[in-house]
């Protein structure tokens, strides 16, 4: 697909809307993944070193 100018390249046709915003929503669930992943992973290191904190007294 050829564009004429960056304008047209963010219109999309009248496609731009659509396809930037499902871009967005797509890089925004995926920051909020890495997230939750990344505290999900700390508080499963915190457990496992209360556990075994309370292993070795």
């Amino acid at each position: 697909m050829r564009w004429e100018s960056w304008s047209d390249f963010w219109f999309m046709g009248g496609y731009g809307l659509y396809v930037w915003g499902s871009m967005a929503m797509t890089a925004l669930l995926l920051l909020v993944e890495m997230a939750q992943a990344r505290l999900a992973h700390r508080r499963a290191l915190a457990l496992v070193r209360a556990e075994q904190s309370l292993e070795n007294p």
